[in-house]
This record gives structure tokens, C-alpha cells and sequence, in this order.
């Protein structure tokens, strides 16, 4: 029997042949951390006798939850991470660059084989650039710090194929909406989604980047799409890496296969309180919104402000609507500043703020009163996410978001 291609990369990583449900210690290519989670994992770096990290080369360290600090405690975090990095002759370290996963795959720190860890639950992104990417927590962080290494059990894979082509101003984040109402906030606890067929095959790595992001959202290990030229065109000049034939085997075994077709697919939006309540548009249009944020690690980037703006076009936003444009990193805000996108959002009456995670988990600024509610492209809209218990928060895509800031309420984006 084959092999799925998550199952290709532990083997790859590992001595000998690996399957799903085997338990293994592998060696990671690559350790995330940022200045929330950052802190506590040097720590049991620390609890464990470190005294030196197994790579600097190959850790990774970001601000861009608490940037710049908030309070004096973040404030002494940073600092801590800054003499942390000295101490350690780490160089992947960035206190301004953005927001760490779409920093991570800017920089090529994640290439097709390889095995990545963070300590954030959205690294599962870097399976667009066909890494097997997964989220663990501080102590199991501080023990790859220390031994650059760690258990992990091999998933079982879920097959999602994705046929047809989109309708106008229907994309990935309506996909990926759709997919994870369908499998539910823990259909996929465990295992990995890999996203395949011809519509995958035709999306940009933007595009790959939300749908692997949000797999976290359905209780998934990993997502992960198999390289192609698109991969490879993209790690140019980001990374010196030779392509290569990664992908499942037709006679792989999956635990699941689903199938979507794209072409009758509408508008998705994520209801509260959970991700996987991804209704049409049409269910919940004419819900009066307060605030409207187009950023985040899951659509930040250029192709989704250039989606916004085509829907906003000479229009003003809504004075109703509080509108936050946050770039997810430094180069995706120069992109839309020198494209004049920039200008056309603040123009229309939006505030535009420094590359980082801003509202999405509830840190900084844009939080929501109670009785609020908050229209957003991020990935969660959890109970209290983005500032009170009693505030409400919807999930949808770049286009949904323009469209209903600019009319005051959710709107299908296609009716603008």
C-alpha cells in the first residue's frame, strides 16, 4: 500500500518507514515562537538545564501579539526575548516584521519535507508550502529548544478534493468556512487535512495559506497542500532549495475523503460562537455590524486587500463601522501601500494599523464592548475573543468584509 504525504515526510525525517498511528521522536527543521508564547517556553528551556539551543539557525522568534507593548509585563517579555536571542546567537529574530506565520513563510523558514513546529496553533499555515507544520505547547517547546526533537504520534490524513472554479468574489476563505462547518470543530482532532484537486491546484499561495491555516479550526494536526510549480515559484529567492516530487500515493490510505465542488458555493459566514457554524451570506445578511477587521494571519495579505478594495471601489465606508486594516507583515503593507490600496482604505474612512495580530485574540486594541459586533476575516470567533464575553463575532472573507462595511450591515458581497 502507499503513502499519504504526511506520512512520506516523517519517513523522510525519521529512520525507516512510517505510518499513521506510529509514535515517533523526529528531528524538526524549524521551532516558532513569539513574545506570548516565547516567554513560557524559555523558561522550561531553562527548568530543563538548557544552557544552549540545540540550532540557533533553526529557531525562528517573533513579536506580534503584544507589538508595540501594551503593558510594562509584555513590555518585560520582550526584553526577556531579546536577551534570550542575544544570549543564543539567534538571528531569525524579528521584533517588527509582522505577524509570525506570514513572516515565517515570507522568510523561507518552511520548504516542502520538512517537519515545523510553533508554538501557536495557526503554524499549521505553513503546509501551503508543503512542510508537515504543527502548533505544540510551551513545555513541548522548551524541549525542542533543548534537544531540537520531539515525539510526535503520525496522523492519519483526511482527502479533501476541491473541484471547480470559484464564482465572482467567492474564494478560499469561503472554502475553507464551508469545509470546516462540514467536518466539524473537532472531526478532524488529530489528524492532518491534506488540500487537493484542481482548485486547490489553481490557487495562489495566499490562497493556500488561509485554507491550511484555519485546519486547526476543525481539531487538525496539520493541513497541508502538495508542492507544484506554484510552491516552488514562490520559495524563489526566499529559500535555496531544489525541487522535487512530494505527494500522496494514488492508493494512499486515508482515514476519510471528502469531496466539495466550488461552482454553486456562496459566500460563507462563520456565525457565533464557533467556526464551524459557516452559514450562505444570505442567512445572515442585514446583521448591523460595529466594527469590520480585514487582517490577521489568515487574510492579511496583498490578494486580500486587493479584494477589498476592488468591492469597496470609489465608495466610503459605512460611519457606522469601525474599519481596521492590519497587513499580516512589512513587506504585504508596502505591497498595498505602493499599489495605492492604502490610501483608498484610509480615504474611505478606515484606520490602518502596524503589521500584527491586532484584535484577533484580543490583545492590543479594537476590542469589542458588550452587545458589539464585529465582522472579521481572522480565524476564531470564540466567546470573548476579541475583547467582552457578551460581544459577537462573525467569521468571513475579504470581499464579505468590504462589502458590509461600506453598507453597515453583513452583505453578500456579490450584490455590491
Amino acid at each position: 500500500m502507499g503513502a499519504t504525504i504526511v506520512e512520506k515526510i516523517f519517513s523522510g525525517r525519521c529512520a525507516g518507514t512510517v505510518h499513521a498511528g506510529d509514535v515517533v521522536m523526529a528531528p524538526v527543521d524549524g521551532a516558532m515562537i513569539h513574545d506570548i508564547t516565547g516567554p513560557l517556553a524559555i523558561r522550561k528551556f531553562y527548568e530543563m538545564g538548557g544552557e544552549k539551543v540545540f540550532d540557533p539557525r533553526r529557531i525562528i522568534m517573533l513579536f506580534d501579539h503584544q507589538i508595540p507593548a501594551d503593558s510594562i509585563e509584555a513590555a518585560k517579555n520582550h526584553v526577556f526575548m531579546r536577551k534570550f536571542a542575544a544570549e543564543q546567537d539567534i538571528h531569525n529574530y524579528d521584533i517588527c516584521e509582522g505577524v509570525c506565520h506570514q513572516v515565517v513563510m515570507e522568510k523561507g523558514h518552511a520548504a516542502p519535507g520538512e517537519i515545523i513546529v510553533g508554538a501557536d496553533s495557526h503554524t499549521c499555515m505553513y503546509g501551503a508550502a508543503g512542510a508537515f507544520a504543527t502548533g505544540i505547547g510551551s513545555t513541548d517547546m522548551g524541549f525542542v529548544l533543548k534537544f531540537g526533537a520531539l515525539y510526535f504520534r503520525v496522523p492519519e490524513s483526511i482527502r479533501t478534493e476541491v473541484s471547480g472554479k470559484f464564482q465572482p468574489r467567492v474564494g478560499a476563505k469561503d472554502l475553507i468556512l464551508a469545509i470546516a462547518a462540514d467536518i466539524g470543530a473537532d472531526g478532524a482532532t488529530y489528524k492532518a487535512i491534506e488540500f487537493c484537486g484542481e482548485t486547490i491546484r489553481r490557487l495562489d499561495m495566499a490562497g493556500r495559506m488561509t485554507c491550511c491555516n484555519m485546519a486547526i479550526e476543525m481539531g487538525a494536526k496539520a493541513g497541508i497542500v502538495a508542492p507544484d510549480s506554484i510552491t516552488w515559484e514562490y520559495l524563489k529567492g526566499r529559500r535555496a532549495v531544489t525541487p522535487f516530487s512530494l505527494a500522496s500515493d494514488p492508493d494512499a490510505p486515508y482515514s476519510e475523503r471528502r469531496s466539495y465542488d466550488v461552482r454553486r458555493l456562496e459566500p460563507q459566514v462563520a456565525v457565533p460562537h464557533n467556526v464551524d457554524q459557516g452559514v450562505p451570506v444570505g442567512k445572515v445578511a442585514g446583521t448591523p455590524v460595529n466594527q469590520v477587521f480585514i487582517g490577521s494571519c489568515t487574510n492579511g495579505r496583498f490578494e486580500d486587500f486587493a479584494e477589498a478594495a476592488e468591492v469597496l471601489g470609489d465608495r466610503k465606508f459605512s460611519e457606522k463601522v469601525r474599519v481596521l486594516i492590519i497587513p499580516s507583515s512589512r513587506d504585504e503593507y508596502l505591497k498595498i501601500l505602493r499599489a495605492g490600496i492604502l490610501e483608498k482604505f484610509v480615504t474611505a474612512g478606515a484606520l490602518v494599523e502596524a503589521p500584527s495580530c491586532g484584535p484577533c485574540m484580543g490583545g492590543s486594541f479594537g476590542l469589542l464592548a458588550p452587545g458589539e459586533v464585529s465582522l472579521s476575516t481572522s480565524n476564531r470567533n470564540f466567546r470573548g475573543r476579541q475583547g467582552s464575553t457578551e460581544a459577537f463575532v462573525y467569521l468571513c472573507s475579504p470581499a464579505t468584509a468590504a462589502a458590509s462595511a461600506v453598507a453597515g450591515e453583513i452583505t453578500d458581497p456579490r450584490e455590491v
